[in-house]
């Protein structure tokens, strides 16, 4: 990470010393000295459609740091499947994990595995996304509302920029069953719900897109669009798959580039629309940093051992303090998209092809 980048100092307080090596990811979980379950780590993603993220960051951060530590693991995605996800719960315990990581589909589902996971004496991680009544012994994000004060700011940066005048904002928000979704609405709402209240804003539609499903979430804004007779000024999309969705209606009338949309996760989609201007902003996430987090504290957790966040997060369902660690989000303009590559984050590669080379020269990414 680059200097300054994060304010993350709690995550100092999961250092740990150096660790012995427990063998490849390969084993079972067999017993060491016939007693001591050998240290083996579980991790479920949740997909691979609603972000590019869980497969091209959140892997590649998380295999990186179990295999620098020596330690077992399986890393497995859900493909939003939630059955899918049980079934690789049990067989991750059935495998002898001994530290179980999740990034949930839903509550109640994630809220299951993590009981049936304590049941069977196997420590556990809410990773991302809060289980709301789950009972994780530790919780590793970033400051959720936070991302979506900064979605909010984002977006009435760009109104400004444009010279809107009472701009119609529509919301396309995350996935009803993610208590994430809710944070970053918090947060967007603490910024432009006083715009609306003192009639600078007009307040547009409002919808969740089920499941974040980027296929989805183009139907309902194109409805919302017609239902406004093409009245809408600015977009408040939740993350970038949502915030791609909406530009891609946008483009079928000619609208995009006029309407500010805003958006999460620095996907290299993500980037390229706001290097072409169709995308106000988004908001980036250090994955690294979190996926550093949360298997320094896995890793512990998978040999019996417990750290000190210095953090705690109110569980809203139970009423219990859960240990955390939340990192700090930051948000990405245009002429900032380059701190995104030179963080290591996504790679010129991936940004700067074809169109976007001439872009990507532009905002000054070398």
């Amino acid at each position: 990470m680059r200097k300054g980048f994060l304010a993350v100092a709690a995550v100092g307080l999961l250092a740990t010393g150096s660790m012995a090596a427990c063998g490849d990811n390969s084993g079972d979980g067999d017993q060491a000295g016939g007693a001591q379950k050998t240290p083996k780590i579980g991790v479920i993603l949740p997909d691979s459609k609603s972000s590019a993220r869980w497969e091209g960051a959140d892997r590649k951060f998380l295999e990186e740091a179990f295999k620098a530590a020596g330690v077992q693991y399986d890393i497995q995605n859900a493909q939003g499947d939630k059955s899918q996800f049980s079934t690789i719960a049990d067989q991750m315990i059935t495998n002898g994990a001994t530290a179980l990581m999740i990034v949930n589909l839903d509550s109640g589902t994630g809220k299951a595995v993590l009981e049936k996971a304590k049941s069977q004496g196997v420590a556990t991680i809410d990773y991302d996304r809060l289980t709301l009544g789950g009972g994780a012994e530790y919780y590793v994000s970033f400051d959720n509302e936070a991302v979506g004060k900064l979605q909010g700011e984002g977006l009435s940066k760009c109104l400004t920029d444009k010279g809107a005048k009472n701009p119609v904002v529509a919301y396309l928000n995350g996935s009803p069953t993610d208590n994430n979704a809710t944070l970053f609405k918090n947060g967007y709402d603490s910024v432009l719900k006083p715009k609306f209240d003192a009639n600078e804003y007009v307040k547009g539609p409002d919808q969740a897109v089920p499941d974040w499903d980027n296929a989805q979430a183009g139907v309902i804004f194109e409805q919302m669009l017609t239902a406004q007779k093409g009245k809408i000024d600015g977009v408040l999309a939740a993350n970038d798959g949502l915030g791609n969705a909406a530009i891609s209606v946008l483009k079928k009338n000619k609208l995009n580039g006029k309407v500010p949309v805003t958006g999460q996760d620095a996907t290299p989609q993500g980037l390229q629309n706001i290097l072409a201007g169709d995308q106000c902003m988004t908001v980036y996430k250090a994955i690294r940093e979190e996926a550093k987090a949360a298997s320094d504290l896995a890793i512990a957790l998978a040999k019996g051992e417990r750290k000190d966040t210095g953090q705690t997060v109110k569980d809203p369902e139970s009423g219990k303090d859960v240990a955390s660690v939340l990192l700090t989000p930051k948000a990405i303009y245009k002429e900032n998209v380059k701190d995104v590559i030179a963080d290591g984050f996504v790679t010129k590669d991936e940004v700067c092809t074809g169109a976007y080379v001439q872009l990507c020269a532009a905002a000054g990414i070398s």
